[in-house]
């Protein structure tokens, strides 16, 4: 896989050409950035940026004034590779708060795409219904040590009205979940999203991470994407790397509420 290339094409697919991720969501353009409004209950953040020295902070105001007078968090999605080199800098002097970076990783999903192998006694379900996200939300909780009732909101949101761009997958041991991931499927782009991964405290160890990629890669080929995409964590970045994922750069999310 040639790195460079593919950085480029994501920066270009997945971001200068961003499409809604929801209902109710609007993508706004210009020259210099690309703002997505996903409106009061979605999520809102600046996609892409090409800035300089001269004009950085004027565009970082603009944004922040856009929100602001509609009262809403939105999150500035900046990548080590973004211009000018102190724009995160420039983020936390106009009032932003860093979360914790995650590394951009991708694979070709047709290497990805092996057989699964799972533990006994447990099997994947894979779903687009409201049962799928509750179990997801039980997952999250219990892998997280947080409330996911945000997660689900959003989840529930996107299943009535893009049923197509979503694919939750549950591994179930009985009737208990034990670990969750979905797979986001938007149109017209190369990249398949592997989001929302997690596994019980009690079964780590045994697995369950790799099942949850290699099914979601196979999902992601029947469906004609080449490309599979994480924003990984530093826990997550090491299982990525032994099943062949490159890091192609660091992404960190700078929020900011009015």
């Amino acid at each position: 896989m040639d790195n460079a290339r593919v950085l480029e094409t994501y920066d270009r697919e997945l971001r200068r050409e961003a499409v809604p991720d929801g209902p109710g969501a609007v993508v706004h353009r210009t020259d210099r950035t690309v703002r997505h409004d996903g409106g009061p209950q979605g999520w809102s953040a600046v996609l892409w940026s090409d800035l300089d020295e001269a004009g950085a902070d004027a565009a970082i105001a603009e944004q922040v004034a856009y929100f602001a007078e509609r009262g809403r968090e939105f999150e500035w999605k900046h990548y080590r590779h973004d211009r000018p080199a102190d724009l995160a800098e420039r983020l936390l002097a106009a009032g932003f708060t860093a979360e914790p970076a995650e590394t951009l990783m991708v694979a070709e999903a047709a290497a990805q795409a092996v057989p699964v192998e799972l533990p006994a006694g447990v099997r994947l379900r894979t779903g687009t219904d409201e049962t799928a996200v509750r179990l997801l939300e039980r997952v999250h909780e219990q892998a997280f040590g947080e409330r996911a009732d945000w997660l689900t909101e959003r989840l529930l949101a996107q299943l009535a009205q893009a049923p197509q761009t979503l694919a939750l997958v549950v591994a179930m041991a009985g009737d208990e979940p034990v670990g969750a991931a979905r797979l986001e499927l938007l149109p017209g782009v190369s990249f398949a999203g592997l989001w929302s991964g997690g596994t019980h405290p009690d079964w780590r160890g045994r697995g369950l991470y790799r099942a949850l990629v290699a099914h979601r890669a196979q999902l992601a080929v029947r469906r004609g994407y080449r490309y599979l995409q994480v924003d990984a964590a530093d826990t997550s970045r090491p299982i990525l790397e032994r099943l062949g994922f490159a890091a192609l750069s660091v992404t960190t999310p700078f929020t900011r509420t009015p």
